[in-house]
């Protein structure tokens, strides 16, 4: 083990990396950035789906909140995308405290419709503000502007070095919290709840940070998202985008770190290349999505890593 990697992690830290790196020349860049974005995302519902078991249905609280806050601040302040997404990550952890105060006791079916109703809460915050949101016309023609006021976004290359880091920066982290002791009492919760309260671990408490750590990776995810696209619209603080990221974390693999940029990939990669085939793009993505459950039960990472009896 060098640094909580495994032999087959660090080979897979750089494929990934080295995927990263020629990707744009391949790819048309727009869509790898918006795969890292989503990733980033997907990590931090991963967290609460893999080490703790508990299905949140209003992720998309967070990662909208996230790029409303970084398009409201870039574009109408005028302040710099770094300070931009800073925020979104603080905001939107602070809105994930607050939150995961309220639900953090819940367990099960209760845990998911609790977060599915908060969720709701801030989608029509989202539509009424419209000072703040823009309300159903969004935030629209977010400037990329000069990160630290010095190195200008505008070139796609360079806001694709933003992005890489970013998503680089926030997988490492995941990786490490994963491995770190406090990731260890987590999983231990998990599995047997009970029994880690007898050994004296506070569990809503551990829980909570759990749930305040992925609503800001969700922050992040937003507002660099935003950041990317230049505008920020309501589809990115429905349900339908808690539901996207379930389905993406579902896709890669429950637990695995590496889970959450295959489903990504998979599930941006199909929203992309099937747009031609117009009204049948459903049909095709539910028979794609039924073939990954039944081929792939435990996700493509975690079906991987059983295959090679090591953890990815």
């Amino acid at each position: 083990m060098r640094f909580g990697f495994s032999t087959a992690q660090l080979i897979g830290f750089a494929l990934m990396t080295l995927a990263i790196i020629v990707a744009p020349f391949f790819i048309y860049p727009i869509v790898v950035m918006q795969v890292m974005c989503y990733a980033v995302f997907a990590m931090g519902a991963n967290l609460l789906m893999g080490s703790l078991g508990l299905l949140s249905l209003g992720q998309a609280a967070y990662f909208g909140i996230g790029g409303y806050v970084t398009g409201y601040l870039v574009q109408s302040m005028g302040l710099t995308p770094e300070v931009g997404i800073i925020a979104a990550a603080l905001v939107a952890g602070a809105l994930g405290a607050v939150f995961g105060w309220l639900v953090i006791r819940r367990q099960a079916i209760y845990f998911a419709m609790i977060t599915l109703a908060l969720a709701q809460i801030v989608y029509f915050f989202s539509v009424e503000v419209t000072g703040f949101t823009g309300g159903e016309n969004g935030i629209q023609g977010i400037p990329r502007s000069a990160l630290f006021g010095v190195l200008p976004l505008r070139s796609d290359t360079t806001m694709y070095v933003l992005v890489a880091v970013i998503f680089l920066g926030c997988f490492l982290f995941v990786h490490r919290i994963m491995h770190s002791p406090f990731g260890q009492v987590v999983k231990a919760i998990r599995e047997n709840e009970p029994r880690a309260i007898s050994l004296g671990y506070k569990a809503e408490q551990y829980k909570w940070i759990a749930f305040i750590l992925a609503a800001t990776l969700a922050g992040i995810a937003g507002g660099t998202k935003a950041m990317v696209m230049g505008i920020e619209t309501l589809s990115d603080v429905g349900a339908a985008a808690s539901g996207l990221v379930v389905l993406m974390v579902l896709l890669g693999g429950i637990g695995t770190i590496f889970g959450p940029l295959i489903g990504a990939l998979i599930v941006i990669a199909m929203q992309y290349y099937l747009a031609p085939f117009g009204a049948w793009v459903i049909v095709i993505q539910g028979l794609i999505f039924v073939a990954c459950v039944l081929v792939f039960r435990r996700g493509v990472i975690g079906e991987l890593a059983v295959r090679l009896k090591t953890s990815l």
